[in-house]
Parts: C-alpha cells; structure tokens; sequence
C-alpha cells in the first residue's frame, strides 16, 4: 500500500512539474510556486488522509527527491479554505495586507503596528520574504516609508522593515527607492539609527546586485559611507555596517554581469575618500571591541588592489593593528581568518613583506594555524599569508623555516586532505621556500612533504600544477600525467 501511494504521489508531483508550474532559478535548479507546493500538501490531506505536519513533510521529501529547490517555499500548511471556497493566505500576506490598507488609510498608529509585525515575520525566514515579496510587498513598504516622512521613529520602524525584505531580495528595490535611501543618508547624516538603517537598507540591496552597487556609487554612497564611520566614530553598529557596506561595494558576486566594478569602486574609496585613513583611524576607538576590528580588517583586505595602498595601510599603522588583533584574539577564528586575509592581500607589495617580517608576523601565523588546526580557512589563509611573504625574498624564507612554517602548513595538508584550498596553499608554500633556497628541500622532506604533495596531486586535480611544480623544486622525481586530447594520435602531457 505504501509502495502504490508512493508510486501514485511522485507521479502527480512529475506531472505538476511537467505541466509548468516550476521555473529554472538562476542557477540552474528547478523551482516550483508557492501554489503548487501547498496544492500538494492539501492534496496529500484530502486524498491520502495524512495529518497536516505529515502531509507538509511528505511534499517537501516528494519536490526534493525531483531536484527542486525549495529554499524560497513556505513550509507550513495554508490556512484552510472559507465557507465559500475562496482560498486562504498565509499569515505574512494577511500581515501585508493590513499594512497596506493601514498606508492606504494613513493611519500611522496601525501603519505602526504593523510594520513591527511584518518585519518580524520577515526576519524568520528567506522564504518568508520571497512569498512577501511575490506578492507586492516593496511598493507597500515603500509607501510606508513615504508616509512616515517627518516622523522620524516612524520611519525608523519603516526602514527596518525595508532592510528586513530586502535581505536576500536586492532585485526588489528600484530606482525610487535606491533615491530614498540616498536622501535619508543625506538628511539624516547626525542621526546614528536613522543612518543604521540606511545603511543596512543599502547593504543588502548591493549583496550580489552589481547594478545596484553601480548605481548607488554613481548616487554618491561611497563620501556617505565613510562620512558615516567618521561621524559617529563611537557607535560600533555604524562603524562596522558602514565598513560591511563598503566591502561589498568591492564584490564581484553577481553571476549575472560578466565584468564589474569591484576594483574601479576599491580605487574611488581609497583615492576618492580617503578610505584606508578613516578605517584605520576608526580602528582606534575599539581596541577591545573584535568584531568591529574584524569588519574593518576585512575591509583594508578588499582596498588592497595596489602596491601604494599596501603601502599607505603599512604607513597609517594599519599593520601595527592587524598584529595587535591577531595576538589579542587568537582565540577567536572568525577574526583571527580575517587578519590572515588581511596580511596576505598587503604582502602583495613586497617592501611590506619585509615590514610584515620585521613585525614578527610569521610566528604569529604559524601560531595561528597550529592553534586553528582544525578550521580550513585559518589553515588556508595562514598558508596563503606564508606563501606571500616567502615569495622572491630567500631571507623571509629562512625566518617561516626557523619559525616552523613549513611543518605547520605540511600539519595542515595532513588535516585536510580533502579541502583543495588548504592542499594548493601548502603546496605553493613548500614550493616557494625552496625555489631559492634549495638547502631546505632536505629538511622538509624529512618532514614528510612528498607523500603529503602526492597524495594532494593524486586527489585534487586541481592541484596538480602546484604539487608538480613543489615536487620538481624540491628535487622529487615527477611523473607527467598523460591525457587524451581527443585528436589523432595524441597523447598530450
């Protein structure tokens, strides 16, 4: 019996499926509507006899087990049907619809209430505001936000609620709203809560949205920014959004623009803004305050796109900084991996590699990844950071080996063999402390590199130009892979 209503069930999801009512996500997995998906859960209740918290289950285990996406589905039953068959809503839209006939009847008392409920309800979940937003939910909150002008506790209440929609929908806010919430930052510029909302509201609308990003930089939101961080210098919530928000402006996370602006804008807030200097000068004000030193850190990693800004962070004591939160918080890993990132995008420029070197940087990040051993980004951007500063400068190398570099990164290896990442990092590391100084190649063989880079080459095909290349400096016999080319004769190596 299980077995016909098993066969019987996925049959009718196959043909929902195959009737259209799912539409490809933008990477590439199939989506369903919010309707379908509760059509089948009333379905498994009505004619299967199931129980609602079984009957929403089983519809969820029925669309995953066909590949589709459910990420943006509410999975909870529908309220059922009136008496004259009209269907219910789910209770987010009926919170949307009493906010939208509250900002129709510009009751501000209830357009009040409601926007507590609403961004509540959105904050729960993404799909939550997916089905908010599918149904008409930014032009409501949007006219919130219009007629709460000139009552600041109620707009504060409405920007909430922008920002809590617009967390995972940056498609949503257009070119009005983009306007709005450059107008408020402008007006509002002394205000520390309406400035956080702001930039929160901006913040997400950038996250993977180049043309919003492009956009709002056009608008003037870098001066507004940084102009935030300096003006409410003491408010950790600004300081630390505003410099995310920054960050992000530097991203190229939208998969559907081939080419962005993330290194133009990263010039305009150096150059343009004054960037790196009200960053780390806003470093200042929270010596023990870790997570705003992590955010800002970050930030400092994402402008580095150029041996002068490298430099200038070296000059206005960014590096005495970054050294001072990797030693205060080694304990801490999600800070502790940004710093990592930091120091590796300065050493780009290799006068800073030495400046790095002198402050006694390569004992910390070896510390680091013995102390995180078993967290793979510490262990890959500790590597990375080595790889850096070992690179083209033999004396550097010498102090990684005194210091244990080399065993680190192979301890590394060894506790991840399967994370890619950590493998390529030690392998250009291994490589780069013995391609100009071949008496090491001896030492860390002893340590066990080669089973170590082979077994890396062997599992990780991508990793095979890097193991190759540590293995032949290290004096190893190589065997060159032999691949089909799919052309006569050839084998090609």
């Amino acid at each position: 019996m299980r077995r016909w209503w098993l066969a019987v069930r996925g049959a009718r999801c196959g043909a929902r499926m195959r009737s259209g009512s799912f539409c490809s996500s933008k990477m590439g997995s199939k989506q369903i509507t919010q309707e379908t998906f509760d059509d089948a859960v009333q379905e498994n209740i009505t004619e299967f006899e199931m129980d609602p918290e079984e009957a929403v289950r089983e519809a969820v285990q029925q669309f995953e087990s066909q590949g589709v996406d459910l990420s943006n589905i509410v999975k909870a039953l529908r309220p059922p049907a009136s008496e004259n068959g009209q269907r219910q809503k789910h209770e987010i839209l009926l919170t949307l619809d009493a906010l939208g006939k509250a900002v129709a009847d510009s009751d501000l008392a209830e357009v009040a209430e409601q926007l507590v409920v609403f961004t509540a309800q959105c904050k729960e979940q993404l799909a939550f505001r997916c089905l908010a937003g599918q149904n008409g939910a930014y032009p409501v909150v949007f006219s919130a936000c219009q007629v709460a002008s000139g009552d600041r506790n109620l707009m504060l209440k409405a920007f909430y609620t922008l920002s809590a929609l617009l967390d995972g929908q940056p498609d949503l806010l257009d070119t009005a709203g983009q306007d709005l919430l450059l107008q408020t930052l402008q007006e509002y510029g002394e205000d520390a809560d309406m400035t956080l909302a702001g930039i929160r509201c901006v913040r997400h609308a950038c996250l993977k949205h180049e043309q919003n990003r492009q956009d709002f930089v056009k608008g003037g939101i870098l001066p507004l920014l940084t102009g935030a961080i300096v003006q409410h210098r003491h408010s950790a919530d600004v300081v630390r959004t505003a410099a995310s928000a920054l960050r992000i402006m530097t991203f190229d996370d939208d998969i559907r623009v081939p080419f962005g602006h993330a290194h133009d804008h990263a010039k305009m807030i150096v150059l343009e803004n004054d960037g790196l200097r009200v960053l780390i000068e806003a470093a200042k004000a929270f010596t023990d305050n870790s997570s705003v030193l992590s955010e800002l850190c970050a930030t400092l990693s994402r402008l580095s796109v150029r041996n002068e800004f490298c430099q200038e962070i070296v000059d206005l004591g960014g590096l005495n900084f970054m050294m001072s939160l990797l030693a205060d918080c080694i304990d801490h890993p999600d800070v502790v991996k940004q710093v990592l990132s930091a120091i590796r995008a300065v050493a780009g420029n290799d006068d800073v590699k030495d400046a790095i070197v002198n402050a006694g940087a390569t004992d910390l990040i070896v510390l680091a990844i013995s102390h995180h051993l078993t967290n793979p980004q510490i262990c890959e951007q500790g590597c990375a950071a080595l790889c850096m500063l070992a690179l083209r400068k033999p004396e550097n190398c010498s102090i990684i080996m005194e210091g244990g570099g080399a065993l680190a990164a192979l301890q590394a290896m060894k506790a991840h063999p399967r994370e890619v990442a950590v493998q390529k990092q030690a392998c250009m590391l291994i490589r780069n402390l013995v391609s100009r100084s071949r008496d090491f190649s001896q030492p860390i063989l002893e340590m066990g590199a080669e089973n170590l880079i082979t077994e890396a080459r062997a599992a990780h095909r991508d990793c095979d130009d890097v193991a190759k290349a540590a293995l032949r400096d290290l004096g190893c016999k190589v065997e060159l892979r032999e691949l089909w080319t799919g052309q006569k004769g050839g084998l090609a190596q």
